[in-house]
């Protein structure tokens, strides 16, 4: 991810990548809790990523970022209750909806994806699979902005 246009030196925020890693299993975790569906942990995938700046430039200082996702088996006839009570609750915590449609069909999924105003952590509910070659389930993710290992010295442009 990008840091905003208007300084890109601004200080990163910090945090270990075990730490974010934990952050996105309880937050996922927390995103089930409130929409009462049961994640399945053997599906659980932590990417780390570089962070790509707007030039296309990427730092050597280890700033990531990371998208993580966990299944779970809700039944399509739940999807759109899940990302209808995810919008409901989340934009009541600071999150702003950035895209939002519930299940119409295997071609027009559930979709909820929103940003925390101040952190820019995303978080993402949609349904995924075709249904045909794939069960069709509900993907919960979390993706961090570019964030800095503690002890790291950030890189400057």
């Amino acid at each position: 991810m990008s840091q905003s246009d208007d300084n890109v030196n601004a200080p990163l925020p910090r945090l270990a990548k075990d730490a974010a890693v934990k952050w996105a299993e309880d937050y996922t975790a927390y995103m089930a809790r409130l929409t009462e569906v049961e994640l399945t942990p053997s599906t659980a995938k932590a990417n780390f990523e570089e962070c790509v700046g707007k030039d296309d430039e990427v730092a050597e200082d280890g700033r990531y970022s990371l998208f993580y996702y966990v299944y779970s088996d809700s039944p399509v006839t739940e999807h759109s209750r899940v990302v209808r009570t995810l919008r409901r609750e989340l934009t009541g915590q600071g999150y702003e909806v950035t895209s939002y449609r519930e299940f119409q069909s295997a071609g027009k999924a559930a979709v909820f994806s929103a940003r925390d105003k101040e952190s820019s952590y995303r978080v993402m509910a949609d349904t995924v699979g075709s249904g045909k070659t794939k069960p069709q389930r509900l993907s919960f993710s979390v993706r961090t902005p570019c964030l800095l290992p503690p002890g790291a010295t950030q890189q400057q442009f």
